[in-house]
């Protein structure tokens, strides 16, 4: 059993790590609460709780060996000694990625009484997003009762779900006596102010109640669990950890009811190296093999935002990269990442002249103070999960926001054996469209966690003239790294809206429903009617890409494209005839 550690008995990396992650965590993007305590993703190995109750913390396991740890951070280093903790990382902010189509996608056909007569019937498909608007006709069923089981909101105080430490938790009886009180939100206070969640719920899910059943979603008869995620009281962005908690939610409920869940998550963020490899990526991957789930997560909307930069570097080589920054911000990062092996310094040149200094291996964590702003620099070190060195900067302005102009990032190499690196600026949902890379790469730019493995990557195209949407994100040119899976409408998608009735909206997030909604219908046909007790996960996604339309003129897998669009009729052709060729060994059991 580890004893308490006098933190001025610590060593030298342990004093350094908790400086590090301390000042990461104050100038990163993420929300700090009014006290000292912040909360922590923990990788561990034996009993994380009595850690955490030894320094005073609270600590919620997620999922085998994952946790969240909310602790004093003057603390951080003590937690860092103990053995059980195999590594720490803090969380980030995510931004929602937002932002008739049946046909295309090869779905009215599957919904047919004369064909498949698939509706998700049995099936629970989550959405973790802005909330639902649970007073929408199209998440009720013909007797006006709801077919919402849960609604978990993030955003207030309440009675959380069991396990769970914060937010207010609906059940379905909740619902449905708001829905007949002339003041509902008296019962039922969860409101999707944004209407995103709603609009991605209406797609996946929605039975077009609203429109007389013409405006209806893929999965119409399939069950819904919503989850507002979101710091209590804030609804404008959700941190990592909230979505961590979201999915452990939805999957425990899922399991709870025996039924299988199809499960939408569309956020996207650009703060990470982008391979997969942060704790946030991993555990998603590791949670999707728990239960019968699939995880469906858009590519993002930063296709032809200019915010990703590729570059390569020789020894002795001077750099310089020129981005733009729009006015009104108060604050912007830049998450620089590059092979370890590679030693260069960097230097940002601000529009009048300021400068940061030259930043190498010597200046680990530094704060840099100017005249109108604040510069905080953590240059870092490869973990036990990645080889890969970032070299992060956070700008805040002092007073107001800083004035729009021309920003200069000098690299200085030294010795070189790789030479490649990779720079990312915040999302267009952070930044907007005016701040940008004056020499920027479109490839590359699928937002995380949709690079996490086992999920199901969903990229954006125009279904009325066969293009890939200009903004959807594209993965690498090289296919054998993180690309989409599947491409799915994402331009003016009429869906439902917030308040009632129905509106158009684009961006991936209302690509991935299709595919959410998709994935429930096949799971109900494998699972629910037993032609296929597996089909779900990596399998179910093996399938979509099988059934995908080709085009004849494009070679895949691609970057933009993945395995071609949507089109679950030929998914469901191919389920079939794999089905009959007597191949399913479990058919004999």
């Amino acid at each position: 059993m580890p004893k308490k550690i006098n933190f001025s008995a610590y060593s030298k990396q342990n004093e350094l790590f908790a400086a590090e992650i301390t000042n990461q965590y104050e100038f990163a993007e993420v929300l700090t609460t009014p006290s000292n305590e912040i909360e922590v993703i923990v990788k561990f190995n034996g009993d994380i709780v009595k850690v955490a109750e030894e320094l005073g913390a609270e600590a919620e396991i997620i999922y085998l060996n994952y946790a969240i740890i909310t602790i004093d951070k003057t603390k951080i280093g003590t937690l860092n000694s103990y053995p059980e903790v195999e590594h720490i990382e803090l969380p980030k902010k995510v931004y929602f990625n937002g932002p008739n189509n049946l046909i295309s996608t090869c779905v009215s056909s599957v919904q047919r009484d004369n064909e498949f007569n698939l509706t998700g019937k049995g099936v629970i498909v989550a959405i973790i997003d802005s909330g639902i608007d649970y007073l929408h006709p199209d998440f009720q069923n013909e007797d006006g009762t709801s077919r919402i089981l849960f609604i978990w909101d993030q955003t207030q105080t309440g009675t959380p779900p069991v396990g769970f430490y914060s937010g207010a938790e609906y059940n379905n009886q909740e619902i449905n006596n708001a829905i007949l009180n002339s003041d509902p939100y008296l019962i039922v206070q969860s409101i999707d102010t944004s209407g995103h969640g709603t609009a991605v719920a209406g797609i996946a899910a929605g039975n077009g109640r609203a429109s007389g059943g013409i405006n209806r979603g893929i999965a119409p008869d399939a069950d819904i669990i919503a989850v507002k995620v979101g710091y209590k009281g804030y609804e404008s962005f959700a941190r990592s950890t909230e979505l961590m908690r979201a999915l452990k939610y939805v999957i425990d409920k899922a399991r709870r009811f025996n039924k299988p869940v199809s499960i939408n998550m569309s956020f996207g963020m650009n703060n990470g190296s982008h391979k997969g490899d942060s704790l946030f990526e991993t555990f998603i991957s590791e949670i999707s093999t728990n239960w019968k789930t699939s995880i469906v997560i858009p590519t993002g909307n930063e296709g032809s935002a200019g915010h990703h930069y590729h570059g390569k570097v020789e020894s002795n080589e001077v750099v310089e990269i020129d981005f733009f920054v729009g006015s009104g911000l108060e604050t912007s990062y830049l998450s620089l990442w590059k092979n370890f092996v590679d030693n260069f310094t960097v230097e940002l040149i601000f529009p009048d002249g300021n400068s940061t200094g030259v930043i190498g291996i010597e200046s680990q964590t530094k704060i840099i103070r100017r005249p109108g702003f604040t510069v905080n620099i953590f240059y870092g070190q490869p973990s036990h999960y990645s080889v890969s060195q970032e070299i992060f900067l956070v700008a805040n302005a002092n007073k107001g926001t800083f004035s729009e102009g021309i920003f200069k990032l000098k690299i200085r190499s030294q010795i070189i054996v790789d030479g490649n690196f990779d720079i990312w600026l915040p999302t267009l949902e952070e930044v907007g469209d005016t701040t940008f890379f004056s020499d920027p790469t479109i490839y590359n730019t699928i937002t995380i966690p949709c690079t996490a493995a086992k999920v199901i990557r969903v990229a954006g195209y125009n279904d009325r003239v066969g293009n890939i949407a200009i903004f959807s994100g594209r993965g690498n040119l090289d296919v054998q790294t993180i690309i989409p899976d599947i491409a799915a409408p994402a331009v003016d998608i009429l869906t439902t809206k917030s308040g009632g009735g129905y509106d158009t909206f684009t961006g991936t997030s209302v690509a991935a429903p299709f595919v959410t909604g998709a994935a429930a219908l096949i799971m109900q046909w494998g699972i629910i009617q037993k032609n296929d007790p597996f089909l779900y996960g990596e399998r179910l996604k093996a399938f979509l890409r099988l059934g995908a339309e080709r085009r004849k003129d494009i070679i895949y897998p691609n970057a933009s494209f993945g395995y071609g669009t949507l089109c679950l009729q030929e998914t469901m052709d191919y389920l079939v005839e794999y089905r009959l060729g007597g191949d399913y060994f479990w058919l004999q059991l």
